[in-house]
């Protein structure tokens, strides 16, 4: 489980495919990886990875190629920076918000403008997705936890201040890149229930 809140960014450093697995090694500080060892979890542009090797100043994950479809990872290149967060401890302040770290889908930045010192990003998103994404709730994109600011039928906004644009590799994003997104967990649990009670309804069980 993650918060959300991005530790630092990573560089990619190695892509090796085959047709059973996909191998990533990541360039990252000592720091991050002081207590990390073969088995700890790594949210890598908010998808949860399990390290297989780990050094001083990289460690390595494998993904199936079915992930490597459903993500980002299917674009990705040697060279590209990555935010990095480790799994939360139970010990420490939770701040941000539950993050699983299984992305629910893919989509593109659509529109991108600077607003004071913060700047407004706004993603489309798929319609089957209505409900689990509302202004003033929470959402991870590249597993940054940030605020949804506005929604529309096909769109939704958030707001990035100095502090996240720096530290994650969102500032850096334009129009037509795309991004990996996940959805509230309670939002989903929400709509699960609604959806649910409205089938007992419509076949008179309620």
């Amino acid at each position: 489980m993650f918060t959300g809140l991005i530790i630092e960014q990573g560089t990619v450093k190695e892509i090796h495919r085959n047709r059973q697995m996909i191998q990533l090694a990541f360039q990252t500080s000592k720091s991050i990886l002081s207590d990390y060892k073969i088995g700890d979890s790594m949210a890598v542009n908010g998808v949860c990875l399990t390290a297989v090797k780990v050094s001083s100043t990289f460690f390595k994950a494998e993904i199936m190629p079915e992930t490597f479809k459903r993500t980002t990872f299917s674009t990705i290149k040697v060279g590209d920076r990555v935010n990095l967060e480790r799994a939360v401890l139970i010990t420490q302040r939770f701040e941000g918000h539950l993050v699983s770290g299984h992305i629910d889908t893919v989509t593109r930045l659509i529109k991108k403008i600077e607003k004071q010192n913060a700047i407004v990003l706004t993603f489309a998103y798929p319609s089957k997705y209505a409900g689990e994404i509302i202004p003033q709730g929470s959402i991870a994109i590249n597993g940054v936890s940030l605020t949804v600011t506005e929604t529309t039928t096909a769109s939704f906004s958030v707001g990035l201040i100095p502090h996240s644009k720096s530290l994650t590799n969102l500032g850096n994003l334009d129009v037509g890149h795309l991004v990996n997104i996940e959805t509230d967990i309670v939002g989903k649990y929400v709509k699960a229930q609604r959806n649910k009670f409205e089938m007992y309804r419509e076949n008179d069980l309620l």
